[in-house]
């Protein structure tokens, strides 16, 4: 049986589409007959990853966009609208993590994770929320972190941002009463391209060895794809999912 024909034709919008969890998830999604919308800044790469779902027979269209930048996403959730006239899901995934001890002073990178991490899922929310009241249906799911539950060495600021993302999940879920549901996913150690804004020589070392342990962005595309198909009066609130040798 095709599962073409289902409650899987819902519109899913994904930030930090172009390599990851985000990557892994429009994959996932793909295969499974939901519509999908893809942002992220790599223009070339999502415009690859929409041509491999399509010739997989997903439904799949790509949105060149920064989330730091309030219009590109407004203009996001505008052209999702446009191409499939709703919106269920939105994934905020796109993240960052340059890590480094705080005394290493690196404040671009600070506010760099500030603006990724909790600034672009503000304008996620921002820019899907009237979308979703109108329907009186839809969801957020918020990548959050291990990093959102404990903190580490190096990670003090990565972690602020995770734990922010947790309360703004949290408030959002507490206001926008039964029409809205509000996940929030926290990764462990999973494969992905994170690692590598980390310009911090030391922080980068720690980093090699914490990653022997790692899952693959599979993993939790699965648990994504988990908190969209429960039934409508079912909210999946929080999910943490980590590699099962991992101590953290």
């Amino acid at each position: 049986m095709s599962s073409h024909h289902n409650s899987n034709q819902k519109v899913v919008l994904i930030t930090g589409a172009s390599s990851g969890i985000g990557a892994a998830t429009a994959r996932l999604l793909g295969r499974h007959g939901y519509r999908l919308v893809l942002g992220a800044r790599r223009a070339d790469r999502l415009t690859a990853l929409v041509a491999e779902i399509r010739s997989e027979g997903g439904a799949a269209e790509s949105f060149a966009m920064d989330v730091r930048r309030l219009d590109d996403v407004h203009n996001f959730v505008a052209f999702a609208l446009d191409v499939y006239k709703r919106v269920d899901v939105l994934v905020n995934n796109a993240g960052v993590m340059p890590l480094s001890r705080l005394d290493a002073l690196k404040v671009d990178e600070w506010n760099h994770m500030i603006d990724v991490n909790i600034r672009g899922v503000l304008h996620g929310i921002a820019a899907a929320l009237p979308v979703m009241q109108q329907q009186r249906s839809g969801q957020f799911i918020n990548l959050s972190s291990i990093g959102g539950h404990a903190v580490s060495p190096t990670a003090a600021v990565y972690c602020a941002t995770k734990f922010a993302v947790g309360a703004l999940s949290e408030g959002l879920r507490q206001e926008v009463g039964g029409d809205i549901r509000v996940t929030v996913i926290s990764p462990g150690v999973t494969e992905s391209e994170l690692a590598e804004t980390i310009s911090d020589p030391l922080a980068r070392e720690a980093m090699r060895a914490f990653r022997r342990v790692a899952i693959a962005p599979s993993a939790i595309a699965s648990a994504i794809r988990f908190a969209i198909d429960q039934p409508a009066d079912v909210d999946v609130s929080e999910i943490i999912v980590r590699p099962t040798a991992s101590p953290y």
